[in-house]
């Protein structure tokens, strides 16, 4: 079967099952402000949050688990450990991933930078997958290898249990740690991280759009990372660059991804005032509105105080 007609098969099939995947069978239970909720922006040249919330509770990464996935990529093109070109083969166990995914047949291939585009713009948790059993042997050996490599960026209440983000009890974090990751991400690897601003990618003729849509609508945005599954609601990390300052935002627990966007959207606002950067645009009611629900009482949380 031809590379770009399993590609179309795949992502049909999977717009068929992604419902008996994760249960959609209706919006997220999680909305800003509910127990799922947490948010931080970081500043990214100091580190220092501008504003947070439940910052440092317990949540599930879903998809931005890629991100760090990205990130053992990128270490390993660095490091030599791969190339652009190295190709990542399908396994069984790989391809039976549940969407969203490519849908490559077991026993196909494809380079690693067109791994690298499924895992920015589709979210393909079958490519990684592959990508995990490629570095690591398998999926739990790259697992453990994010654990150890994120601990050791400081992500100290994180532990990856896959490489997707697929539901698992047991593969938590925190809006800091992702937000963290995020910055690291910017930091460690220049020459990579354009990456996270590709907004659509060809795959065998297909034309994929990024599930990142703050990429087009809110201005600054280059990167970085999108994810969903029921029990972490609408999650999303966010670099954004203006008047010569940068931000670092994670937010968890939206109930859409439009509500999730908007949150970002208002917080990133926020955090460039505080940094003495106009806001480009006004603050629709909606977002105010959002954001006065989400927020502790008294406004957001200043580090120091």
């Amino acid at each position: 079967m031809r590379l770009g007609h399993a590609l179309r098969v795949g992502l049909l099939a999977g717009a068929t099952l992604a419902t008996q995947a994760f249960g959609w069978t209706g919006p997220a239970h999680a909305q800003i402000g509910s127990d799922r909720y947490a948010a931080i922006v970081l500043d990214n040249r100091s580190g220092t949050a501008l504003v947070s919330a439940n910052a440092d509770e317990t949540r599930h990464p879903a998809s931005l688990t890629k991100m760090m996935t990205l990130y053992m990529v990128f270490e390993a093109l660095r490091e030599g450990r791969l190339s652009l070109d190295s190709r990542v083969t399908m396994s069984e166990e790989a391809a039976s991933r549940p969407p969203s995914k490519l849908g490559i047949p077991a026993g196909q291939s494809i380079s690693v930078e067109q791994a690298i585009l499924a895992l920015v713009t589709r979210s393909a948790n079958d490519v990684a997958s592959a990508v995990g059993e490629r570095i690591g042997g398998s999926e739990a050996r790259f697992a453990q290898m994010m654990t150890l490599r994120a601990r050791s960026l400081g992500m100290s209440r994180t532990t990856f249990r896959n490489a997707s983000g697929l539901p698992d009890p047991d593969q938590v974090t925190t809006a800091r740690d992702m937000a963290t990751l995020g910055r690291r991400l910017f930091q460690d690897f220049p020459d990579r991280y354009h990456y996270f601003g590709v907004t659509h990618a060809q795959f065998g003729g297909l034309r994929i759009r990024n599930h990142n849509r703050m990429l087009e609508t809110y201005e600054g945005v280059d990167g970085i990372k999108t994810g969903f599954i029921n029990a972490s609601g609408f999650n999303i990390v966010t670099s954004a660059s203006r008047g010569g300052q940068r931000v670092v935002g994670a937010v968890f627990g939206g109930s859409s991804w439009v509500e999730r966007d908007q949150h970002m959207a208002a917080l990133l606002d926020q955090s460039f005032e505080r940094l003495g950067v106009a806001s480009a645009r006004p603050t629709p009611l909606l977002v105010r509105t959002a954001q006065a629900a989400a927020l502790p009482r008294g406004g957001a949380q200043q580090a120091g105080r």
